[in-house]
């Protein structure tokens, strides 16, 4: 018995350590913990909650024998350029194979008649069409408000999915593009070189800001802000990003840079957005952009003690910026995908904002999302109210 109690009292003390600890490394980088209300006076105030992208990824649903792509995987840019050439052209231009896929990706490129780079005039080859998703299940949210997926002054026929926990009427075309694209897909490149460098060199890093919160796990009415981080993560010895790290806004002329507001609310630990038009950084695989996504709605899940969070961003995403970023990747290996082919899909599946003409310039998407705490440092404006990063509150220092 006496053993059991000085075991849980170890047990307690190493908790209170550990706490101690995290509080006083928030301390030297952040705040003056003098000012750090008590959790009585903190739980009348407004608080609020930071966190830090670590991880952004076109959500491709994957059944574990592919039954979505029954067709298969799509050929690439490399295979359509092999298939076209002579048994003597392919011994010549590889030397006898021994210039790699890889070595030889600007040539298959620019398999144009005239000699056009593909990705950059997809228009100047006629590609076979691309082979398309046709599961029913899929990551992602109801864009268009309707059941079927009808045709309406704003969107264009579409076919919905059933989500992947069963929510009915899911929008999801950017899915049914991509997911059956060796590049785009969990054994490809392209997203895990894209998270990569976000994370080494801190490019494009979305900061998330969650202000006016009365109760960290159930308030009805909270403003949710979307910034560019100029810092980069700190890791543990696993290479995991770690929480409870400070971030400087970006600011061009005294502005953020970056800073689309939309308004919110917290149901069990869960936050969700109203949709609104929101501009992100991004930055992948060596291509810069400002996604300016139409209609975003968030869904994100808290951890209890608010150090993660995890879920989707669904929004139209229009064709011009993601043909932006799939056209520069063609300096890419071009054994993951083939440009052409994805260009005449995209258009015939784009199902959100019609033009004049009648016609859809944005494609409904979802991306799967994974944040860290964060103290988020506003350098030019002190905080309005206590900062809760995790389960610490403390209140900011001044410019």
């Amino acid at each position: 018995m006496t053993s059991s109690i000085a075991s849980k009292s170890r047990a307690k003390f190493r908790r209170g350590a550990t706490a101690a600890l995290l509080l006083s490394l928030a301390c030297g980088t952040l705040v003056a913990c003098d000012r750090a209300p008590s959790p009585s006076a903190a739980s009348t105030k407004k608080t609020t909650l930071g966190f830090a992208v670590s991880s952004w990824n076109t959500a491709i649903y994957e059944s574990r024998f592919m039954d979505e792509c029954p067709g298969g995987i799509n050929a690439t840019n490399d295979e359509y350029w092999w298939r076209g050439l002579s048994k003597e052209q392919r011994g010549k231009q590889t030397e006898n194979g021994m210039i790699t896929q890889i070595m030889r990706q600007a040539i298959a490129n620019h398999r144009g008649p005239n000699g056009e780079d593909v990705c950059q005039v997809p228009t100047a080859v006629n590609d076979p069409p691309l082979i398309t998703v046709e599961g029913k299940i899929s990551y992602g949210m109801n864009l268009d408000g309707t059941t079927d997926g009808r045709e309406s002054p704003k969107t264009c026929k579409h076919e919905k999915f059933t989500g992947v926990d069963g929510t009915p009427a899911v929008d999801n075309q950017l899915y049914r593009l991509l997911g059956c694209v060796y590049g785009w897909r969990s054994i490809g490149h392209i997203e895990t070189a894209a998270n990569g460098s976000r994370r080494t060199n801190g490019l494009g890093m979305i900061l998330v800001e969650v202000t006016d919160v009365d109760d960290p796990r159930n308030d009805d009415d909270v403003k949710v802000t979307f910034y560019r981080s100029v810092d980069q993560f700190t890791f543990d010895r696993s290479d995991n990003p770690l929480p409870y790290s400070t971030f400087r806004i970006d600011y061009d002329n005294g502005n953020p840079r970056y800073g689309d507001t939309v308004k919110g609310k917290i149901t069990n630990g869960v936050l969700t957005t109203e949709p609104a038009d929101v501009s992100l950084p991004f930055y992948g695989n060596y291509a810069f952009q400002t996604m300016r996504l139409r209609d975003v709605r968030l869904n994100l899940k808290i951890a209890d003690d608010a150090a993660a969070a995890e879920g989707l961003l669904a929004a139209y995403y229009t064709t011009e910026q993601l043909w932006e970023y799939v056209g520069e990747l063609g300096w890419q290996p071009t054994g993951v995908y083939n440009c052409p082919s994805i260009y005449q899909a995209m258009l015939k599946l784009a199902d959100g904002y019609r033009d004049d003409k009648g016609e859809c310039q944005a494609i409904s998407s979802a991306f799967k999302v994974k944040a860290i705490a964060a103290f988020i440092r506003h350098d030019h404006e002190p905080a309005a109210g206590p900062v809760l990063a995790g389960n610490t509150t403390k209140t900011t220092a001044g410019p």
